[in-house]
């Protein structure tokens, strides 16, 4: 599962089983990236709140464009477990598996509205050379319609899943299909 010790459904009690039971309520069910902060239930419980806040709270961008742009955070940084608990969400919206690999190999070559493009472009940017963005960057992306509320969501989710893809690949996070699929879209 990983290459630290964690503690299972069965065997969590006190903080850790109210997280859990918590995070089934919400997600349906316990990803092996929680599972990995089960040493620490106050970092796993910090983690799904950050987590249910950057990418399911009311903002003016779909799901869709949240998974969107966790797949390719993910994919730049060669996160296997990221980009394939992702890509499955995000092929939950598009319903085309064939899609979400382009987008995964080079989503430049994935017919996508130019705003997205633009959004992905600076989410790539931010991912690589993050002291090269600068506040043209964000000049761009108002010039394609993102309200400073969006470009903060934007920004949100790319820092999340630079930091998540880091947790993963760092403590070898494992997944198998079981694992990916089942959860609350």
């Amino acid at each position: 599962m990983s290459w630290i010790r964690t503690v299972d459904e069965p065997e969590a009690t006190g903080k850790l089983e109210e997280i859990y039971e918590e995070i089934k309520k919400q997600r349906g069910k316990i990803s092996n990236i929680m599972r990995v902060h089960s040493l620490n239930p106050k970092a796993t419980k910090a983690h799904m709140d950050l987590y249910l806040t950057v990418m399911f709270e009311e903002s003016r961008l779909s799901r869709e464009e949240c998974e969107l742009i966790a797949t390719v955070v993910s994919s730049v940084n060669s996160c296997d477990y990221c980009v394939t608990h992702h890509a499955e969400a995000l092929n939950h919206y598009w319903k085309n598996q064939r899609r979400v690999q382009q987008l995964i190999q080079n989503f430049q070559g994935v017919d996508l509205p130019e705003k997205t493009r633009q959004m992905l472009e600076y989410a790539v940017k931010l991912t690589k050379t993050p002291s090269a963005v600068s506040q043209n960057d964000v000049h761009v992306l108002r010039q394609f319609g993102y309200s400073d509320e969006d470009i903060l969501s934007i920004n949100l989710i790319i820092s999340y899943f630079n930091f998540v893809n880091r947790i993963a690949s760092g403590l070898g996070v494992e997944f198998t299909p079981d694992e990916v699929r089942g959860y609350k879209y």
